[in-house]
């Protein structure tokens, strides 16, 4: 039976379950909606989607690498206790050695790639274990980082996967150094490699406060340009990996620790589990109340 664009948008609205998945559970029941919305809830895809709503924002970050190919992704759950879950480290584990394979350009894109020989997409994977964990799960992003057979990568997890770091050291093979600047990136938190990084528009906007800080403290104005260059090389010790003072030797930056070793480092990659979501606070007084006004 021909699946029609209307049938899979009534089973997407009663179901919320993804568009590919809707069409092969119509092509596996001939077209009927309520087998198919059976077939989605055997297969646990039906579950995945009442959590969708549920806000993820625990989790790990993963590194994974392969010869000269590395990947860092975070993955998210809804509860820390979670990410202990054996099942949960091996969907992390499986999901990074698929993109290393795969390399695919958006999350959105491996998401419908084929996991393995039976057709069954990265997103119906996810779905599954979601069934199984019984929390929601999320492939959030990752980054692919390539090298040379010259280089060093530098990974590193930190407090059990809260934070992840890839460094790539150019000119070394030393991976020891390399991860000693990758365990610097996750402590000190650097938001750019190096001051060329940092926008023209936002070196300007720091000069004008700085210039105006040292007005209001009535510095003269034949020094205050002095005085302005000089905080602002301070501004980029403090966000430019290349000019922090390095954490385990603070006599030298980290770009003199790379030199050291004829190397220079050329790009780097940290995740911080979580950033940037708004985590949800229950209140439990105000869930109690809601439900005794309902009776």
């Amino acid at each position: 039976m021909a699946i029609s664009a209307q049938m899979v948008k009534e089973l997407r609205e009663k179901t919320g379950a993804g568009m590919m998945d809707c069409k092969k559970a119509l092509q596996e029941t001939d077209g009927n909606i309520d087998q198919a919305v059976d077939y989605l809830r055997e297969k646990g895809i039906s579950k995945a989607a009442k959590k969708a709503d549920r806000i993820a924002a625990e989790g790990t970050a993963f590194v994974e690498v392969s010869g000269n190919k590395a990947v860092l992704l975070e993955l998210n759950c809804e509860t820390d206790f979670v990410t202990k879950n054996d099942q949960f480290k091996t969907l992390a584990q499986e999901l990074a050695n698929h993109i290393l394979s795969q390399k695919p350009a958006t999350v959105e894109e491996a998401l419908q790639q084929p996991l393995n020989g039976d057709g069954e997409t990265v997103e119906a994977f996810i779905n599954a274990n979601i069934a199984k964990i019984g929390e929601k799960l999320s492939l959030r992003r990752f980054e692919l980082i390539s090298k040379t057979d010259n280089d060093a990568f530098g990974a590193y997890i930190h407090m059990g996967g809260n934070i992840g770091v890839v460094t790539v050291l150019e000119g070394t093979t030393d991976e020891q150094v390399a991860k000693d600047i990758a365990m610097h990136a996750a402590a000190v938190n650097p938001k750019y490699l190096s001051r060329d990084a940092v926008s023209a528009e936002d070196v300007e906007k720091e000069r004008e406060v700085l210039k105006t800080q040292a007005l209001n403290e009535g510095k003269p104005e034949h020094i205050v340009e002095k005085m302005v260059e000089g905080r602002l090389n301070k501004f980029f010790e403090e966000i430019c990996l290349l000019e922090q003072s390095f954490v385990k030797d603070p006599d030298q930056k980290v770009k003199q620790i790379a030199k050291n070793h004829n190397a220079t480092v050329a790009s780097f990659v940290r995740y911080e589990v979580g950033e940037g979501i708004e985590k949800r606070e229950d209140n439990f007084a105000e869930e109690v109340m809601s439900q005794v006004n309902k009776k």
